[in-house]
């Protein structure tokens, strides 16, 4: 909640219908801490008003580069200057096309092209103004100048018709705001990660399963994205959005979980581009031997009898294939155990039994802890034998503090648990 306290950002916007959507963005920047001064092309103004600019961001708007009040008529040199993050939104085809040239025509363009800190855009345009080759070009040579980009998205655009154009939410722009001033530690470096519960089905209507929301593993690969990781999310049914950046791959049983982190693993252990696996997914241990193909029916007499078989254990076969990986790289292995009751011990147990490196554990029987909430209190059983207890976090916080201790392990040489 703190990240954008006292932060100084410079919005810049473009000329295009959604400027009326950046009014919200600044509001949310505001009400998180953050100082915001709008810079304003002549199109823009079109669109939303300066007054109405300066009411909502609270300070005065800037859009004439020869403003003959300036001190020294060197705006557009302070803005570029001052400012922890210059976010471009709309940035139109114009827009872009003007930065990709080096023009400097207005203050809008003569403060990016002053800019040296980090600057990112988010498009918005008609689809075919985006498709264009011309655009894209000039986004291929922005990108290259390291200018971050987010968006667009895809759907109805202002001008009735459907594609790719859309400005991305506010909620997305906020977030790719924030990974362009937070440390990149782990920049180059790919984690795989397994969240959420599964689901065995009984019958056309019924399934056995768990209360695992997803939430702590969406948590840490959100951490892990702001960290600068490349992330494969894999999860099963969850009801929260998706981290902004992360190739999802979504399942929904055991042995479909089981099937896409071994093929992820086999493909990118193979090509030595796998770092560490997090496996926060609560897997079910086990599933009805048969799947009946219509409803079982309720019976009179008899409570009925289901009778089940084990699914394949993600945490052990990944213990077992590390040995195997001569003159390779070797990914971290972290994994999860849920207990109630004697969680230390239980994990001990586990973790001779399969070998990794850390052992995320807790007790979901705790208050604020476990299944359903938004905190977590946990404990890391290392594989030197070392414990680790945390204090009662909110699972963003566990996430982040979680993958600064992989990001640690992960600069020191290590070998297969075992």
């Amino acid at each position: 909640m703190d990240f954008w306290r006292n932060k100084e950002i410079v919005l810049v916007v473009g000329g295009g219908i959604a400027a009326c959507r950046t009014l919200d963005l600044i509001r949310r920047l505001k009400e998180l801490g953050a100082g915001v001064s709008v810079v304003g092309t002549e199109a823009a103004t079109r669109f939303v008003t300066p007054l109405t600019f300066q009411a909502i961001s609270g300070r005065p708007f800037h859009g004439d580069l020869f403003d003959p009040t300036l001190e020294g008529g060197m705006d557009h040199i302070r803005l570029a200057r001052e400012a922890h993050l210059v976010i471009i939104a709309p940035a139109t085809a114009d827009l872009l096309a003007k930065m990709a040239h080096g023009l400097a025509g207005d203050l809008a363009t003569a403060m990016l092209l002053a800019r040296t800190g980090p600057v990112l855009a988010a498009p918005a345009m008609n689809h075919a103004m985006w498709s264009h080759p011309a655009t894209q070009s000039n986004v291929t040579v922005l990108t290259g100048r390291g200018i971050q980009f987010c968006g667009p998205e895809a759907g109805s655009l202002a001008c009735g018709e459907e594609g790719v154009g859309r400005l991305a939410t506010v909620e997305t722009i906020m977030e790719v705001a924030r990974r362009c001033l937070e440390p990149q530690p782990l920049t180059g470096r790919h984690f795989l990660l397994t969240a959420g519960p599964t689901r065995e089905e009984l019958d056309p209507v019924r399934y056995l399963s768990n209360h695992s929301s997803g939430r702590m593993g969406f948590a840490i690969a959100q951490a892990a994205l702001r960290a600068g990781a490349r992330v494969t999310l894999v999860h099963g049914p969850v009801a929260i959005p998706s981290p902004y950046g992360a190739k999802t791959i979504p399942v929904t049983s055991a042995r479909e979980m089981h099937a896409a982190v071994m093929a992820v693993w086999d493909r990118d252990t193979a090509n030595d581009t796998l770092d560490a696996v997090v496996l926060t997914a609560a897997v079910a241990d086990f599933r009805p031997a048969r799947r009946e193909a219509e409803k079982i029916k309720k019976s009179l007499d008899s409570a009925g009898h289901i009778e089940l078989q084990a699914n394949p254990d993600i945490l052990l076969e990944l213990s077992q294939r590390q040995p195997t990986l001569k003159n390779r790289n070797i990914p971290l292995v972290i994994g999860f155990a849920a207990e109630t009751g004697m969680a230390l011990e239980r994990a001990r147990e586990k973790m001779s039994r399969k070998p990794c490196h850390m052992l995320v554990i807790n007790d979901v029987s705790e208050e604020g802890s476990g299944f359903g909430v938004a905190t977590n209190r946990v404990t890391l059983l290392h594989h030197t034998h070392e414990v680790e207890t945390w204090p009662l976090m909110t699972k963003e916080e566990v996430g982040k503090r979680l993958v600064a201790s992989i990001t640690s392990s992960l600069s020191h040489p290590f070998h297969p648990v075992h």
